[in-house]
Formats: structure tokens, sequence, C-alpha cells
């Protein structure tokens, strides 16, 4: 605060105590004046940076428990924001589980409310509910297997040359570069709500050397549901993903196949942080909510399998750190969905949420007003594979083998022991497969769970010209 009599003995003449008292009053005015228009030139509302990549697992972050991968970065955040455990992508209609998740995160609404293979982008969406909110809109990301019809409704709209991205070592640079030039360069005084939507680690997963020396591929252990196949056909055993290595799936394989993912996610990890210290730099960190999360997950070797068209936790599962300004550091076992995004962005952004969302707002979880927004959580690949979860169980259907899974994640995260023949949990099952029946027809999923006439549950691994044809067919890297 100024010492005002002190101010007046410097800038105004000794011409009696009439005009001191004039040129305090002035002087105190034009003051105030100008903190109510600094007061003016800050933005009510909080810039969001929402960083999404792209078939990250939720195992994949140091400061979440894995010791052997290197994120800085993403550590950083972890300790000084609030972590959501229990965050699934909803599933997918499409082997490219990519594609309906982000259509669902982007419009808030399970893929069974639109027709075709993208949301509408004439009802509610991310951009538009942002910029009617006031804020300049950005996005930077892949184009394929993506939403597009909404990501054009942004103010700025870029697509990444996701073969280059993807082939020269530098994961996200281009992004994170062209973020860092809007960021630097930017003369409006609006808000901003920028979605980096990143095209890694998903594969072809190439780092540059000082990436890869970081990880010796034969220190890296095995997932701990490593299988060298899955042991029954899941609707879905020869998508592309999963040609991605051999039958049976070797150790030294797998272990290869995890050091490009994590050398991979730590070059991205790297230029995260050069962004986040622009942000640092300009003074935006104090007044900008940072949310990263992913797609969905990747086996990986877990269950047999490679991809993410399934419903176990290494691929359904996905990490989701919030940071910034409001935000309290902890974490959270609420069920949640990344389409529960939308509604809390229009939350942060004092914009009212759209009606007949299927997201609810985590912002109540935040602030500690409750516990969690649903006691289950519905999963659903194609018509091939139906899942639902509660605190603590989770349960899988395969409809066309007529086969169920029923886990204990309390005692067996890794989804390692079937309980479902069990005869103690025989009621939990016929509990379970109600609230799935109970999801569907909230939803509008009218695939059938069970089949009057099975398919061969037995998976023969494909070989020879069958093999041939099928990595001709998805034209493997």
């Amino acid at each position: 605060m100024r010492d005002f009599n002190q101010d007046c003995e410097k800038v105004l003449p000794a011409t009696g105590s009439r005009a001191r008292i004039v040129g305090v009053v002035l002087l105190a005015a034009l003051s105030g004046a100008g903190s109510l228009a600094a007061t003016a030139a800050e933005p009510r509302q909080p810039n969001i940076l929402f960083l999404f990549t792209d078939d990250q697992r939720a195992d994949t972050i140091g400061a979440l428990g894995n010791p052997h991968i290197q994120t800085p970065t993403l550590d950083s955040l972890v300790r000084e924001g609030f972590v959501f455990r229990n965050t699934y992508c909803f599933g997918g209609n499409s082997p490219a589980v990519c594609l309906p998740s982000r259509n669902m995160l982007l419009s808030g609404r399970a893929y069974f409310r639109w027709e075709g293979p993208y949301a509408p982008a004439d009802q509610p969406n991310v951009p538009v509910a942002m910029k009617t909110a006031g804020y300049v809109t950005y996005h930077h990301g892949k184009k394929g297997n993506t939403a597009r019809l909404i990501q054009e409704r942004f103010d700025i709209n870029k697509y990444v040359n996701e073969k280059v991205d993807r082939e020269e070592g530098q994961p996200g640079r281009a992004i994170v570069d062209d973020a860092i030039t809007f960021l630097r360069e930017r003369t409006n005084d609006k808000p901003f709500f920028m979605y980096l939507a990143f095209a890694n680690p998903h594969d072809p997963r190439i780092a540059a050397q000082r990436f890869l020396d970081r990880y010796e591929p034969g220190a890296i252990p095995l997932p701990k549901n490593f299988l060298p196949q899955h042991p029954f056909d899941n609707g879905e055993p020869v998508i592309r993903d999963e040609l991605l290595a051999g039958w049976p799936r070797r150790a030294e394989e797998i272990q290869r196949h995890l050091r490009d993912y994590y050398a991979v996610i730590t070059g991205l990890d790297f230029h995260i942080g050069r962004l986040l210290q622009t942000l640092r730099e300009l003074g935006l960190d104090k007044n900008t909510i940072i949310v990263f999360s992913s797609d969905n997950g990747l086996a990986i070797g877990s269950h047999g399998l490679m991809g993410k068209q399934n419903l176990y936790e290494h691929s359904a599962k996905v990490p989701l750190i919030i940071a910034g300004p409001g935000v309290p550091r902890g974490g959270s076992d609420a069920l949640v969905y990344l389409l529960d995004l939308f509604p809390t962005f229009c939350e942060w952004a004092s914009a009212p949420i759209p009606t007949g969302l299927d997201g609810k707002s985590l912002k109540p979880i935040l602030d500690g007003k409750t516990a969690g927004v649903r006691e289950t959580l519905f999963l659903a690949y194609r018509d091939v594979q139906r899942a639902v979860r509660d605190e603590r169980w989770k349960l899988i259907r395969y409809p066309r083998i007529n086969r169920t899974q029923l886990f204990d994640l309390k005692e067996d995260a890794d989804e390692r022991q079937n309980l479902a023949d069990d005869p103690a949990q025989a009621k939990r099952v016929t509990q379970m497969l109600t609230q799935i029946e109970r999801w569907q027809r909230q939803l509008g999923d009218s695939a059938p769970l069970a089949s009057e006439d099975p398919q061969d549950a037995a998976f023969t691994p494909p070989s020879g010209k069958a093999l041939e044809a099928l990595l001709e067919r998805w034209k493997m890297n």
C-alpha cells in the first residue's frame, strides 16, 4: 500500500492544506482506478490446459506406483494435484477404441446415443460450450480415428502429422512447439481452453536414443498378468493390435515392446515439461487448471493380449490427474468416466451443464462435497464384451461364447483369478448380470448377453498364409 502523504510531498506543491487534500483524493482515485483496471483485465474463469495422450495405461506414471518408468513431469503433477485412481474409457463401438473414446469425451455422451462412428456436432459439445462461456478454444492433435466433426468447432483447430510425430523420435514436440508459440503470442485477454490430443504412445513407438538409453529391456518386468496367449476367444483375438507380436507371446519380445513404450512416454513427458515451464515463465500457472489423461489403456502382454480391444483393467483404465488453482492435493477411488470431464469443464468455466449428458461433473469430489458420482460403472466393447464394476468387484461377460469372468479387484487387481464358477459367488454373478441389464436399458444398448448357439471358445492363433493375409490386411508397420 502506498504512503499517499509521502507521494503528495513529492508531486504536489506546498500550496496549502486544501490543495494537499485535493491531491490526496486525486492520487487515491487514480490508484484505485488502476487497481480496478488490473482486476478487470484478469480473467474471472481459469484457463484450462487438457493434455490427452493416445494408448497410455494407467500404470505408466512413476509417482503412481511404477518404479520402472521415468516421468518426472507427470510425477510433479501427481504430487501437486489430485488423482482419480479409477478412471475408465467407457468402451468402443469400433476396434479403433480411440475414436469412440474421443467422441464420448467431447460430447459427454455414451456412444449408444448416436448413429454412426461420430458424435453429432450439432448437439452439446466441449468446444461450443467453452466458446459460449467466453473462452478462446484451441485444439491440436491427431486427425485419424478421432472426433473430427466436433474438433472443427474449435476456434483454432490443427492436426498433427501422426506419421512424422510418431517416427521422428520426439513424441509430442510439434504439438508442444505450437502450443508454446500460441501462449507467448496471444494478445486476447480471454481465458483459453487448450486441448492437446497427442498421438503417442500409440505405435509405431519410436523414441530418440537419449530416451531409449534410460531403459534396458531385460530390466523391465513383465506384467504380473502376462500370458503367452489369451485362454479363449474374446471376440476380437486377431485384430490389428494383436498382430504386433507373435504367438505365443515371448517374454523378450514383450519386454522390448515395453521398453519402446516407456521410452516414448518419457519423451512425451519431457516435451510436456517444456510446455508447463512456459506456463510458469508467463505467469499463467497461477490461473490455469491442468488436466492429464489418455483415451484408453493397452495390454502389451497382459492376459496374452497386445491391444485395447478388451475390458480388462489394463486396457479400459486410464490415468487422470488434475492440478492447478483451487484443486486440492490428494486422490479419489471414485468410479469415473472420461466423459465426466465435459460437465467438469463447464463447472470450472461457470457455464451451465447441458441437459442429456451421461457424464457427471467431478467438481463435487474435488471440492470434498461427495465421495463419488456413481455406484457402478458399465463398460462395453462392440457386441462381444460387456462389463460392470462396483467399488470392489468386476464382472465381464462374453455373450458370443456364453462365458463370464468375476474378479475381486481388492484382492486381485491384476484380474488373474476368475471366481465366476465359485458356488459362493453365484448370487453375486446373478446380481451383477442384472446390473449390466439395467445399464443397457438406461443407455439403449440392445446387445444380448447370451447366445442360443454359442461359438467355440477355443482360440487357435493364425499362422502361415492365414497370418500373412491378416498382416497384409492390416498393413502392419
